[in-house]
């Protein structure tokens, strides 16, 4: 066969398409057809910059303590300022020298209200690289919660300055799905101040450096029965950051679920640290604000492990553990937006989707066929091919099939039989011109294709921007108008051309039924 070569790339490519296009049921569906959870996070971006303004006042006590400078008291204060006492005014000069070498995302804002006192802030265009950061954070978090929850197709990216936008096509359990993503989960372990009595924690007589925490205990139903106070030491001796693992485990005393979590090498030689120098003391396990457990430190725990208990049920245990394993958030959340797709809307919309298109591709193929006679059923034959490639297509590539991507899957129709029309006009003119029915096949490919790449072309890069900047149904339409764009070019030029070329090629044939 002349053609043999063009003839086996189109069975392949055709081939691989049939193979991905059914079962129909493997195409990934989006949230406007699938149904699913759209929700809308704000984030305290203003709590991300007080986490780093603790932090800082942390660093610096210890680094003025490791100076064997003496001071009075250094403390954040609330006007998101790190205010600095030294015992000797003599050693401001020190303290400057250390801020300034050491710590350049600071600067002395003012006076004290003595000569011995300085007053410490963050730079302004720190303060906004640290609002930047704890939104992306967010969102990378979020992301690695929602992969190990096991959602297919998730969509989670930044939207405006401070929000994270979050849609779960086909989730279940939506108020699970909530909980999961929004809980902050900062895990911190805190020494308990012992020395302090029940009498004073109800006059609220609290040692400076002190706060109160409480643990909270729930009946079946998940509601509060009574909470337990506790007075811990402000300062945070371990953090989560150290974390490296975090896995469900069964008691075998008492046969219930609880968290066991794993330590890094750094993290895990401070836990050793710790648990040797607080031989007796109760040490609080606190995950956002709330004590889980205080177990009295009874020896040093070498190998970086330890669990989290708290009455969990199985399901509660590996939520805790996922969130844990992902990454506490750098700042608390807050749903500003969140709406449900029922999957019976999403049903419907794709049954009116499809059949809409059914419709507009039987009725283009009517059409083809009766204005263009004998040649329309090659052009037909095309828009059937340009069909299936683009379904097999998408489900090759994993792409997400959204409600504007149906539309998008009809715009292909229209553009895929408009390249045929130009191509089918330009060889009427050559036919009228006397060509014979080769020349005129060969020269209408060949006229219309440079008008045929200029329109495919452009409308190929709209689908990218579309792609780049749009949100999940946008790209949706995005993703099938680019498939369908190379698969039209790839059915309206080179399959019917071969066809052509096929049946008039070498062959006596004086009249096209065109």
């Amino acid at each position: 066969m002349k053609y043999k070569a063009r003839w086996i790339t189109i069975i392949i490519v055709l081939g691989i398409g049939l193979f991905y296009t059914f079962p129909l049921n493997r195409i990934n569906l989006g949230l406007d057809l699938q149904g699913g959870m759209h929700v809308l996070l704000g984030v305290d971006t203003e709590a991300a910059v007080d986490a780093k303004l603790d932090t800082l006042t942390n660093q610096l006590r210890k680094e003025l303590r490791a100076q064997n400078i003496k001071y009075t008291y250094i403390q954040k204060t609330g006007d998101k300022r790190i205010s600095i006492a030294m015992e000797d005014a003599g050693d401001l000069a020190k303290v400057r020298n250390i801020i300034e070498n050491n710590y350049p995302i600071l600067e002395e804002v003012g006076l004290g209200e003595a000569k011995e006192v300085v007053t410490l802030g963050l730079k302004k265009e720190e303060v906004g690289q640290i609002e930047d950061y704890a939104v992306e954070q967010a969102a990378q978090v979020i992301r690695n919660r929602v992969d190990q929850f096991g959602v297919s197709e998730p969509l989670i990216q930044r939207q405006g300055e401070k929000n994270v936008l979050v849609q779960l096509p086909g989730i279940t359990e939506p108020e699970r799905a909530i909980d999961l993503i929004g809980k902050t989960a900062q895990l911190k372990f805190h020494l308990v101040n012992e020395n302090v009595s029940e009498q004073d924690i109800e006059r609220g007589n609290i040692p400076f450096g002190s706060k109160i925490l409480y643990q909270k205990h729930q009946d079946s139903s998940g509601n509060v029965t009574h909470e337990i106070p506790y007075v811990v030491k402000k300062e945070a001796l371990l953090t989560g950051d150290y974390l490296v693992d975090a896995e469900v485990r069964i008691s075998s005393q008492f046969n219930q679920p609880y968290v066991w979590i794993k330590f890094d090498s750094a993290g895990s030689k401070l836990f050793e640290e710790i648990t040797a120098q607080n031989i007796g003391k109760r040490f609080a396990i606190v995950l956002d604000g709330n004590v889980y457990s205080a177990p009295v430190i009874r020896e040093r725990i070498a190998g970086g492990e330890a669990q989290i208990s708290g009455n969990f049920t199985m399901q509660e245990a590996r939520d805790l553990a996922i969130v844990l394993r992902a990454g506490s958030l750098p700042a608390p959340v807050k749903i500003l937006e969140n709406r449900t797709v029922g999957p019976s809307l999403g049903k419907i919309s794709i049954q009116k989707g499809f059949k809409a298109a059914i419709i507009g591709v039987v009725l283009v193929a009517a059409f083809i066929l009766v204005y263009y006679r004998l040649s329309g059923i090659i052009a037909d034959i095309a828009l059937l091919a340009n069909f299936i490639l683009i379904l097999g297509f998408m489900n090759f590539l994993e792409a997400t099939l959204t409600l504007p991507g149906i539309a998008g899957l009809i715009l292909i129709v229209g553009m895929s039989v408009d390249a045929n029309v130009l191509i089918y006009e330009r060889i009427r003119e050559e036919l009228r011109q006397g060509r014979t029915p080769i020349n005129a096949i060969e020269s209408g490919y060949e006229k219309a294709m440079s008008t045929i790449m200029d329109a495919n072309i452009t409308t190929f890069i709209a689908a990218i921007v579309l792609f780049q900047f749009g949100t999940g149904p946008i790209k949706g339409f995005a993703v099938t108008l680019s498939i369908g764009i190379l698969a039209s070019l790839f059915t309206a030029i080179f399959v019917t051309r071969t066809i052509f070329l096929t049946i008039f090629a070498g062959k006596s044939k004086t009249s096209i039924s065109i």
